[in-house]
């Protein structure tokens, strides 16, 4: 009788420490959670993930990551003794973000495993479109859905009609009028003048051959509403011109001009600030026929190009003299140049500058 009450005891002894590793070991109650249909107007939502220490030392929760920026976890920073509680609570913010979601973070801890993967999921019932949703800028009673008209790609020859959507957001009649419109540039409201609430267009017709230019190319104009302007009051037109080469024949094809570079890329090392560098691309008309330099841009006013001329007979090469100015420039630097020529296949050459400018 006296052994069997001893091994009894010895065995209800046993069972706690088998059954508890040695270790800490990170336990959730659960790692999902559904928040269900939430609105978007009402803002951020949160669950915190409970956590329990079932492990015989103490455990830390190291780090929690989030899949996405819209998710944002926060943690038991303190120590979680052996049978000890915490939690990684979860927010989701839904604003912009319409529909069904599923996002993840990761907790890291000295646990074994060390990492446990949590998720939360809804669907984000959108809020009511106003307005000032569907139409971003303002210019007093006037909103448009956009101060930009991009007209892409435009041959040098044609013309291009674009137009974008306005609501009068007033009770009362409105006007609306450009000022300073460029030459190459017709534009007009359609009706000029918008009953309270009425929707309208802005159409715009531009012309590249009265242009007389070629590649990305911006201009801005001021918009009167009801004979008032200010400097909010601009719209900026946008195209990117390129050579008509629809027309020419086989035999003119064959007979056109090639371009090439030697190396499309310069790298000057590292650079002191306010110091200059100077490189030479060299350029090659592989072609049959004259090569001609429609154009040499740069990116930015710190880099002066100069070629040695802009028509290359073929067979000859030139050199596009590049100079980078370092003056108030600091850290990596990337700047491109552009060429434009008359090459049918290939009329756009990107030259890079790059390098690194360090602090004096």
């Amino acid at each position: 009788m006296r052994k069997s009450i001893i091994f009894f005891l010895a065995f209800v002894l046993v069972i706690p420490l088998t059954g508890q590793t040695v270790h800490p070991q990170i336990s959730f109650k659960t790692t999902e959670f559904d928040f269900g249909k939430i609105n978007e107007e009402k803002g951020k939502v949160t669950h915190s993930f409970d956590l329990v220490n079932t492990g015989g030392e103490v455990l830390m929760i190291q780090n929690v990551t989030a899949s996405c920026g819209c998710t944002a976890p926060s943690w038991t920073k303190e120590p979680i003794l052996p049978g000890g509680t915490g939690f990684v609570s979860v927010t989701y913010d839904p604003t912009g973000r319409p529909g069904a979601f599923r996002k993840y973070v990761m907790v890291y801890s000295n646990s074994n495993p060390g990492t446990v993967r949590l998720s939360i999921s809804g669907e984000v019932i959108p809020k009511p479109r106003t307005i000032e949703d569907e139409y971003r800028y303002g210019m007093g009673p006037l909103r448009l859905k956009s101060n930009h008209l991009a007209f892409a790609n435009i041959r040098n020859t044609g013309k291009s009609e674009k137009s974008m959507e306005v609501v009068n957001n007033s009770d009362e009649p409105i006007t609306i009028e450009f000022i300073r419109i460029p030459l190459h540039i017709d534009i007009k409201a359609e009706p000029s003048t918008l009953k309270p609430k009425q929707k309208g267009l802005i159409v715009a017709t531009y012309d590249a051959a009265a242009k007389n230019d070629y590649g990305f190319l911006i201009d801005r104009l001021n918009i009167s509403v009801n004979g008032q302007s200010d400097r909010a009051y601009s719209m900026v037109i946008s195209a990117n011109i390129e050579e008509d080469f629809s027309g020419l024949s086989p035999e003119e094809l064959a007979n056109a001009p090639v371009v090439s570079i030697d190396n499309p890329e310069f790298k000057f090392g590292s650079l002191n600030q306010g110091e200059r560098v100077e490189h030479d691309f060299i350029l090659k008309n592989s072609g049959k026929s004259d090569l001609i330099i429609r154009k040499v841009k740069a990116s930015c006013g710190c880099t002066a190009v100069n070629p040695e001329k802009s028509v290359i007979g073929p067979g000859e090469s030139i050199a596009i003299k590049t100079v980078f100015n370092s003056a108030g420039k600091v850290g990596t630097q990337n700047k491109t140049v552009t060429i434009i020529t008359n090459d049918p296949k290939n009329s756009k050459l990107i030259l890079w500058v790059k390098g690194e400018v360090i602090r004096r």
